[in-house]
């Protein structure tokens, strides 16, 4: 079901209940230069679509003063989320579950597309790791 590569409006998180309840009530874990924060135990009714994952996508204006900056930080992460996100949406599909992400850049210097892209794949097998771990 969700093997185009796309990113659209839906599939980012935007709510601000749904962001205060990531915030309060999730997990967190850092792999350098992302620290990662997750939430997979809420309403699933909050969410209204059809996509396993809801992604919250930052970067800080205190290390990065230029708008410019932290832009091209978001589209190198939305880029790369979106080109591999498939397997973790099989695998949350597979367990019937939803799930709140959110990404927080806190490195101080530029990255390049290919750390950017090889961090956000050991992200998302550590989530995928994580669900599996789980039970229902």
């Amino acid at each position: 079901m969700y093997n185009k590569q796309t990113f659209k409006k839906s599939e980012k998180l935007c709510h601000k209940r749904l962001i205060q309840k990531l915030f309060s009530h999730g997990k967190s874990f850092y792999d350098y230069p992302f620290k990662v924060i997750y939430c997979y135990d809420f309403d699933p009714q909050q969410l209204m679509n059809n996509y396993p994952v809801r992604v919250l996508l930052t970067v800080s204006k205190k290390h990065f003063k230029k708008a410019v900056d932290r832009n091209r930080i978001k589209r190198l992460m939305r880029e790369s989320y979106r080109k591999n996100k498939s397997q973790l949406y099989q695998t949350l599909d597979g367990k019937n579950k939803k799930l709140l992400l959110s990404f927080i850049f806190t490195g101080r210097e530029l990255p390049q597309y290919a750390e950017v892209e090889k961090k956000i794949i050991d992200i998302n097998n550590r989530l995928i790791r994580e669900v599996n771990r789980r039970k229902k």
